[in-house]
């Protein structure tokens, strides 16, 4: 098992990493909201093509549970929200990475800032 000093500095990597990777994946299911405004758009070159293959393994199989509202495919916005509470649960103020970090920095005996 790990000791407090070499756990704190691991768990801020880890917190940070998760922060950034939950952010992105926000922002890219951000962009799909954007796409769905815009059908005849293809998906498939460039940079859309990045955001496409990252979030479309986890639309697919919810649209089969959600169909589309007027039209319209919500899915993505359901996305934002369960990727935002994750975030929270794990990265925000009180998130479980947060207070074990904060945990391990103060059984180390340093500020937990």
């Amino acid at each position: 098992m790990l000791s407090p000093t070499a756990l704190a500095p691991l768990l801020i990597w880890l917190e940070r990493g998760l922060a950034l990777a939950l952010a992105v994946w926000t922002l890219m299911f951000l962009c799909r909201i954007v796409l769905t405004w815009y059908p005849a758009v293809d998906r498939t070159r460039g940079p859309l093509a990045v955001v496409n293959g990252c979030t479309e393994p986890l639309l697919a199989p919810t649209r089969r549970w959600v169909a589309p509202i007027g039209g319209v495919d919500v899915t993505p916005v359901i996305w934002v929200g369960l990727v935002s509470l994750l975030r929270e649960v794990l990265v925000g103020q009180q998130g479980l990475i947060v207070q074990l970090r904060i945990g391990a920095t103060l059984a180390a005996g340093s500020p937990a800032g």
